[in-house]
């Protein structure tokens, strides 16, 4: 099991390589994660709408605009990494796992994964 967790409270990493930050063990999800704090931060309204269970885009497959006539969507641990900071919350990622959510305002569930393929092949 590849569980990824960093407390909300650590502070980012610096002077980090670009194959430090992209191809560790994490794939970047820290990466995704201190990019969303600062995000919290630079768009408080966008960290609101996390808090309240909505899945906004934010630059990685799982974020929804708005209702799809498909109610399922596959979405990347990355996008959940930046969710999760948004949120406040520390990062807690299973990467063996796929996590389903379902976005409080437009009701699409997602699921969310590292496969590659999955993310290539969906819309």
């Amino acid at each position: 099991m590849t569980r990824i967790y960093r407390s909300f409270s650590e502070p980012d990493r610096e002077n980090l390589t670009w194959e430090e930050t992209w191809k560790r063990e994490d794939k970047g999800l820290i990466k995704n994660y201190e990019v969303g704090r600062a995000l919290a931060i630079k768009e408080p309204e966008l960290a609101e709408k996390a808090k309240r269970g909505e899945l906004p885009v934010l630059g990685y497959k799982g974020g929804v605009e708005k209702a799809l006539k498909k109610k399922e969507k596959i979405g990347a641990l990355n996008y959940i990494a930046k969710w999760q900071a948004l949120r406040g919350e520390d990062l807690n990622i299973d990467m063996d796992e796929e996590m389903v959510l379902t976005c409080s305002k437009t009701k699409v569930r997602v699921t969310f994964t590292m496969d590659l393929e999955k993310l290539k092949n969906s819309i």
